[in-house]
């Protein structure tokens, strides 16, 4: 085959913004975060956060450090000999990739102090300037969180004495006396804030590669694939998340053994379908495998991405792109686009699907997340939105169609019916015995037919019609002369 670019399909077109990790930009962060009310996100974490599940994430990396993954990281490793064996970030053009892809899966937000740990020397060293500029800061984070009403889900008289005390004093006593259903009676937000997986209990493994033709480090990139897939499959993943593409719609045969490996065992891969931006306008490999769910990318009104999502028959879903918010390696945060991002977000979809239904097969998980999708595009199967837009809390509790297995191709079944003329090829490379070819001693090779000797089958037809010409003709002449004689007895 011939070289092949694979690119991470969310960070070529990645708007690289850092967001100040402090308390103020987490308000800032989790608003950001529409799909998780938009899609039902929010309703489904009533049912199950993804406990249970584990989900491998084959990318450039994942910065467990980061506070908004930490303790999510269950495992890891190195597959492009450059990292350091434990699926930590390798360095190479798109380093921060990996860690935004798991952020936007499982990533379980910044925990802030509760309100009584935030001591007053805190506030002490600031002049009477700088505590009105932060209190402002406060207030409008207060306004981003709640709406514009947010002065009348506040404590207005608790609110006036911590700007006079720059303490905190009779919070236990408000919250002790709000009514329980009314958590924003006391200002202070509902946590956690900062960047917030799909699926935040769920597990991570981290499989680090590096996407470059060719790899400094050692093995090229579709050997790094397949020895990924395999090491997540036989390291307990659940679902594999692959936020890269080839651009191409065929695969190496050594990706064969790796992707049936993970259908064998149960395990649902989710790939990006890719960008457009980066000249994939067709979905590309390892989204054009069978068995493979196919993600595809929208904006926040749920128009399919011009930029950031390719088309075509294998696109099974569409989910989020563009604008997006996720962990940077070194603990801060970025605003991107891309289908990268459209792809863990149905992965932790899938979690919640898994942990809510363990009984589910991979391929009924899948099933759930299909047919419980919100119409979009063309009516049935759309080249750009697949089933349609992801609705997470209806895959998690609805009521949807039975799962019919003959309605879902399968790797297995692919390699059976196209896999095959390559292996009767091989089966007929003999001499056939009725050729009249003999074989030259072992070792050396036969000789070939000589000009003179060899034969076309133009040749075949060629001489036969001359010959039936030429019978013809001799035909014609005799009866010609037997008609004439037999004129001249008769006059």
């Amino acid at each position: 085959m011939g070289r092949r670019r694979y690119l991470c399909v969310g960070l070529a077109v990645m708007v690289a913004a850092p967001l100040a990790a402090a308390p103020a930009s987490a308000f800032q962060i989790r608003d950001q975060q529409f799909w998780l009310e938009d899609y039902g996100v929010t309703e489904a974490w009533e049912t199950t956060q993804g406990e249970g599940v584990t989900i491998a994430v084959i990318d450039t990396g994942v910065d467990g450090d980061h506070p908004a993954l930490e303790g999510s990281i269950a495992g890891g490793t190195d597959v492009s000999g450059g990292g350091d064996g434990t699926g930590g970030p390798v360095s190479q053009v798109n380093t921060e990739h990996g860690t935004l892809v798991a952020s936007l899966a499982a990533g379980r937000g910044e925990e802030l102090p509760e309100p009584d740990e935030v001591e007053a020397e805190d506030f002490d060293d600031l002049s009477e300037d700088e505590w009105d500029d932060w209190f402002d800061e406060f207030l409008a984070d207060l306004e981003e969180l709640y709406g514009e009403d947010w002065e009348d889900e506040v404590d207005q008289d608790l609110l006036d004495e911590f700007y006079e005390t720059r303490e905190f004093p009779g919070m236990e006593e408000a919250e002790e006396e709000a009514p329980e259903e009314d958590v924003a009676a006391v200002p202070w937000p509902e946590r956690p804030l900062g960047v917030v997986g799909v699926a935040p209990e769920a597990d991570l493994l981290s499989i680090s590669l590096v996407l470059e033709d060719p790899n400094p480090y050692g093995p090229g990139t579709e050997d790094q694939i397949a020895e990924a897939v395999t090491w997540a499959v036989d390291n307990g993943a659940d679902i594999i998340n692959m936020s890269i593409g080839s651009g191409v719609q065929d695969w190496s045969e050594t990706w064969d053994e790796a992707f049936l490996h993970a259908e064998e065992n149960d395990v649902l891969v989710i790939a990006a379908s890719g960008n457009r931006a980066a000249g994939h306008f067709s979905v590309g490999a390892p989204a054009t495998i069978p068995g493979v769910l196919t993600v595809a990318g929208v904006d926040q009104d749920r128009n399919i991405s011009e930029e950031s999502s390719s088309q075509g028959i294998a696109v099974d879903i569409a989910a989020a792109s563009e604008p997006l918010v996720g962990a940077l390696p070194g603990g801060e945060s970025a605003t991107w686009t891309g289908t990268s991002g459209a792809t863990p977000i149905v992965a932790g979809a899938a979690a919640l699907v898994m942990a809510a239904h363990p009984e589910l097969s991979a391929p009924e998980v899948k099933h759930r997340l299909l047919t419980s999708a919100d119409s979009a595009g063309a009516e049935g199967i759309d080249p750009e939105y697949g089933h349609g837009v992801l609705n997470v809390d209806e895959a998690v509790s609805g009521s949807l169609p039975e799962f019919n297995a003959d309605d879902y191709d399968t790797l297995a079944d692919w390699i059976r019916i196209h896999r095959r003329a390559e292996t009767d090829e091989d089966q007929h490379e003999g001499i056939p015995e009725d050729s009249g070819v003999v074989a030259g001693p072992e070792g050396e090779p036969r000789e070939l037919p000589q000009a003179a000797e060899s034969r076309t089958s133009q040749d075949w037809a060629g001489a036969t019609t001359l010959g039936v010409g030429g019978l013809a003709v001799v035909l014609l002449l005799t009866f010609a002369a037997v008609h004439l004689l037999s004129r001249r007895e008769n006059s």
